[in-house]
């Protein structure tokens, strides 16, 4: 049984960096039409006055960790990420988790629409990729898209021209309009070179994130390749969203697969009138925030990540 969503077709322009390419995407399961105008301005997504200021923190962590501060833009966004990586690297981590949103810095999930944040992954994806590899690593980098018609676009769009590897986790069957997705044997798309793999906003339907698991103990455990998950709104799992009773598979991720992951760089905004941020860049804690006029203050940080639920109704509730 897999969750779906409509169909749509959907124009946007999105800002991020020096290029100017247009493409089409058209998917069985979502249609998605863009020009794509890249350009290093963020002005209408952030403010870049912002400041960051830690105050009345609560929660213990060793203090000879600097904290990281909020990122102005998205530029500062990537290239924090791309530390954070790099860090976590050295530290032998294998499995790792990258989440932000894309439809500005203090956006929530919903807030986009559905494909627009999944095109605007694929930029990012593209920037984070070129800061943090040389270019004689696109050869061993195989990024995976969730369909093959997503690989199509990027090939002929955002990683046209590039020597990066791009593959898919799931490919339509007959029977898509039903719900259902013919599953990819990672064994099968795997080559020996294969270094790092990036698997993009896996969240679509939820055989996707169960291709991840299986790309993971056939091409990672026990190897020195990495696997970077790039927003792959894992908080669906975390909080339970998909019932156990009708996915127990999915659920069982949080047993099984999650514990291993490494969460280096994390955002999730919170609205409302105690709204606030659950921020993380590796190495440094998790911090909740809130902003107030032309600053981020840190309200609470701890080492490990605390539940949306807990933020939201313990911490930010009584900050």
């Amino acid at each position: 049984m897999v969750l779906m969503s409509p169909s749509f077709s959907i124009a946007t322009t999105v800002s991020l960096s020096p290029a100017s390419l247009t493409g089409t995407l058209v998917s069985n399961s979502k249609n998605v039409s863009c020009s794509l105008n890249w350009k290093n301005n963020d002005a209408t997504k952030t403010d870049r006055n912002l400041k960051f200021r830690v105050c009345s923190v609560s929660g213990g962590y060793n203090t000879s960790v600097e904290n990281v501060s909020f990122p102005r833009d998205y530029v500062e966004l990537i290239n924090q990420a791309k530390e954070a990586v790099e860090l976590a690297m050295k530290d032998d981590k294998q499995l790792m988790e990258i989440e932000f949103p894309t439809s500005g810095l203090a956006s929530v999930p919903g807030d986009g629409e559905g494909a627009t944040e999944m095109t605007e992954s694929i930029n990012m994806i593209r920037e984070f990729c070129d800061r943090l590899l040389p270019p004689e690593k696109a050869r061993t980098t195989r990024i995976f898209f969730p369909e093959a018609n997503e690989v199509k676009f990027a090939q002929k769009t955002v990683f046209g021209g590039t020597y990066f590897k791009l593959d898919y986790l799931t490919k339509p069957s007959l029977f898509e309009d039903f719900g259902f997705f013919e599953r990819v044997k990672m064994v099968d798309r795997v080559k020996s070179e294969d270094e790092l793999f990036l698997v993009g906003y896996p969240y679509f339907n939820v055989n996707e994130m169960l291709v991840v698991e299986e790309l993971y103990k056939e091409a990672v455990v026990n190897t020195d390749r990495k696997l970077i998950i790039f927003n792959g709104e894992l908080d669906r799992i975390r909080s339970g969203y998909y019932p156990k009773f009708f996915y127990p598979k999915l659920a069982a991720l949080t047993q099984t697969l999650l514990p291993k992951m490494e969460t280096v760089y994390y955002i999730h905004n919170f609205k409302g009138q105690k709204g606030g941020v659950l921020f993380r860049c590796y190495p440094g804690p998790w911090q909740v925030l809130r902003r107030t006029r032309n600053k981020y203050i840190c309200v609470h940080q701890q080492e490990s990540m605390p539940s949306l639920k807990e933020v939201a109704l313990d911490i930010l509730a009584s900050a």
